[in-house]
């Protein structure tokens, strides 16, 4: 099988596979093909794959020898029709904003696996890619804080007083949310969660974090994890308690997303106005909407002397690290598909499979993707 590697295209520095992960892939007995300055974003020379073993060649090239391509978003839908029946597509795929991409590559009998549909289980720890960029992302997201933040985040004791800590407000203890708080904490900073899942408080605890509580809250354990809608009620007291703590925090990192759905609105616009001045909001969701009422997606934009920074991108500028764990996240899932004669076999009988396979044969598999698309 010939495995072939894109180039990112946009403002996109991430690559789906580095050179040191693409020599692990071509060990299981794969061809490997990758696009000319596939890497280059991310600090890596066409040299450095040849080096693994990989061929750096054109995209067209890439696309029509390839039966398998890697790439970290979907390739621009207008060059779904150079690809043949059969061939595999394997990216982040997004299925609600990318629905039409999805339908065409259906109707041209391509086989699409999904990198953010890989299912939350022991099994699929280690290929969890979704996982892996919220680490990213929390990580970062707290360190941009701080840097516009007007403020100490430590407390600092001196000859020239006592400087207080930091509070910080985190909305949200996923992956991306746990990373944030034990950045946060790292700096120095009074840390305080929210999360409508009682399960992660033991979690935020171990941190440093102290656990918001709102009674009421609707879990789901069949949500894989994820936080799932909650009732007018519950988002009316939700709303109460988050501007309450809202308006006594320097630094908010809103990380609530409900898969397949638009953001939760957390923080209301009347609440940003009541906030003290030089405080700052970091919104990982703002490209599903966002948990602030006024944040702009790929925006900075200053409300009252608060700043609201809307990012859901920030894997994309850690591109070294943020490439290597991608890349390593997908050899963990292609490990469970390639023959040992290094052909490609999706069994959809195997849960994980069939939870990544958005489409193949012409039809939708995954049930996430029939349920964010109403598909019966």
């Amino acid at each position: 099988m010939i495995t072939g590697i894109l180039r990112e295209s946009g403002d996109e520095k991430r690559v789906a596979m580095l050179p040191s992960e693409a020599a692990g892939l071509k060990k299981l007995g794969v061809e490997i093909l990758v696009e000319n300055d596939a890497g280059i974003k991310a600090f890596t020379t066409d040299d450095d794959y040849r080096a693994a073993g990989a061929e750096p060649v054109g995209r067209k090239d890439l696309i029509a020898k390839a039966g398998l391509i890697l790439s970290v978003n979907p390739m621009p839908e207008e060059e779904l029709s150079l690809c043949k029946t059969g061939q595999v597509l394997c990216s982040v795929l997004n299925p609600v904003e990318n629905s039409g991409w999805l339908e065409k590559a259906r109707q041209q009998g391509l086989t699409v696996l999904a990198l953010d549909l890989i299912p939350r289980t022991t099994r699929a720890q280690s290929m969890d890619i979704l996982s892996s960029m919220a680490t990213v992302a929390g990580y970062k997201a707290v360190l941009h804080a701080a840097s516009v933040l007007p403020r100490f985040f430590p407390m600092f004791m001196s000859a020239a007083g006592t400087i207080k800590p930091a509070r910080v407000l985190i909305l949200g203890a996923g992956v991306a949310g746990l990373q944030a708080i034990a950045i946060a904490r790292k700096l120095g900073a009074v840390v305080e969660v929210f999360d409508v899942r009682s399960a992660v408080k033991e979690e935020v605890k171990s941190l440093g974090g102290k656990f918001i509580e709102v009674e009421g809250a609707i879990e789901d354990a069949s949500a894989g994890g994820y936080a799932v809608e909650q009732t007018e009620e519950f988002k009316r007291k939700q709303q109460e308690l988050i501007q309450q703590r809202a308006l006594a925090a320097d630094v908010v990192i809103a990380t609530a997303q409900i898969p397949g759905r638009k953001a939760p609105l957390l923080i209301s616009g009347e609440t940003v106005l009541s906030m003290k001045a030089g405080s700052v909001i970091v919104d990982l969701a703002a490209s599903t909407g966002g948990n602030c009422e006024l944040t702009r997606n790929g925006e900075v934009v200053t409300v009252n002397k608060v700043t609201i920074i809307g990012k859901s991108d920030y894997p994309s500028d850690l591109p070294t690290d943020a490439s290597k764990m991608f890349g390593s996240n997908i050899i963990n899932l292609l490990k469970i598909m390639i023959t040992a004669d290094g052909n490609l076999d999706i069994n959809l009988q195997d849960d994980i499979l069939n939870g990544t396979t958005a489409v193949h044969g012409g039809e939708y598999i995954s049930q996430r993707v029939k349920q964010m698309l109403n598909i019966k």
